[in-house]
């Protein structure tokens, strides 16, 4: 059959419900339509509740929240910020927006997170040349997988680097207990459309000092100065989530807890199904006593024991009209930082040629799961 025949299954679709519509006719009957209004104040509040977090402010985007949490934490140009390279570009950005230059540290092949040895491999190449130590540490819990937190924040503690936890791809998952996003001085989500979460576009930065959160809060809004007049002493940014989003926002909240359970579930329905398949593992591995929250399902295939490659498989689903993404290409590998100075390289380059994303949307069927695991069987 023609790959027209078929609806198209998206990597990870927005699953909204009932709920968030009653937000939105709330804005709209009260004209609170403008940037701010009480969705956006629950919407805080409702993050640092589920986060368990002292401030919370909803942003424009994730990548918005990265690089305001990099301000937070003082980086400038010349400074260097120390930084997974398996992860989305949006993670690094903000680092040159601030005039910074990224250093890429590789992956542990459990978890493809940030490598603890590789880290300290870094620190210890600046102490060594009597280099200044860089000014902040991005730890990325990569498809919503926990890194390795206990070794790498004790790696950030004995040589005094901030931390700026990017937990974009991870709202609702936990390490030992205590949700992702608050471990470090500074936490993110991304609430994209292909988020766990979605506002359709937006994010949020969560931290226990409040008086960061309103530091936060004024450079978001064009750092407006207290007068009845427009005066900025400071640079400021259109970064604020508006309102109608944050009322999304709050109607998917109600919910997260079953959008986690349900990607969790097709997590194990995948495995279920296609681990017979030889020459195809899945990953990454939960740390022992934390709960990813499964954003995306990945395989990995091995060449020695299968001919199908990630891009044969690829191109056979889109043959049935199915979306799946390699993936994230290493940022030591992309051209805008081929000069950024990069710690291994092997793991996270070798993931990225063996591994592909299936579809993982918390609104898939029975029937949706097994049309993907059909053609995967096919393909083999």
């Amino acid at each position: 059959m023609r790959s027209q025949d078929y609806d198209r299954l998206y990597l990870s679709p927005p699953h909204l419900g009932r709920h968030e519509i009653n937000y939105l006719h709330k804005a709209l009957e009260d004209n609170w339509v403008a940037p701010v209004g009480p969705n956006l104040d629950g919407f805080e509040r409702d993050i640092c509740e589920f986060t368990g977090t002292q401030a919370c402010v909803a942003l424009s985007s994730g990548t918005a929240a990265i690089h305001l949490g990099l301000k937070l934490l003082e980086v400038e140009a010349g400074d260097e910020v120390l930084c997974s390279s398996f992860t989305f570009v949006a993670t690094a950005n903000p680092i040159v927006y601030c005039g910074g230059t990224p250093v890429f540290i590789d992956s542990e092949p459990d978890t493809w997170n940030m490598c603890p040895q590789r880290l300290r491999e870094a620190l210890q190449a600046r102490v060594a040349g009597g280099q200044r130590l860089p000014k902040a540490l991005i730890i990325v819990h990569l498809y919503g997988m926990p890194a390795r937190l206990d070794e790498l924040l004790a790696v950030a503690r004995e040589y005094g680097i901030p931390v700026l936890e990017d937990a974009a791809e991870a709202l609702g998952a936990r390490y030992k207990g205590q949700p992702l996003g608050t471990f470090g001085d500074v936490g993110v989500f991304s609430f994209n459309g292909n988020k766990i979460l979605t506002t359709s576009g937006g994010g949020a930065l969560v931290t226990n000092r409040p008086e960061w959160a309103a530091k936060v809060r004024f450079w978001a809004t064009q750092a407006r100065d207290q007068a009845a007049h427009y005066q900025h002493s400071e640079l400021g940014y259109n970064y604020r989530l508006s309102n109608l989003l944050a009322g999304i926002g709050r109607g998917q909240m109600e919910l997260l807890e079953d959008r986690v359970k349900k990607r969790r579930e097709i997590y194990l329905w995948y495995c279920d199904k296609l681990r017979h398949l030889p020459g195809l593992a899945f990953g990454p591995a939960e740390p022992a006593g934390s709960r990813s929250n499964r954003w995306l399902t990945t395989i990995l295939l091995e060449a020695e024991q299968t001919a199908v490659t990630p891009e044969h498989l690829r191109l056979h689903l889109e043959t049935r009209n199915i979306e799946s993404r390699p993936l994230w290409k290493p940022l030591h590998l992309q051209p805008l930082f081929a000069d950024a100075p990069m710690y291994g390289g092997a793991v996270c380059g070798n993931l990225f040629t063996r591994g592909l994303c299936l579809p993982s949307g918390s609104a898939m069927t029975e029937g949706d799961l097994r049309r993907v695991a059909d053609a995967i069987e096919e393909a083999f």
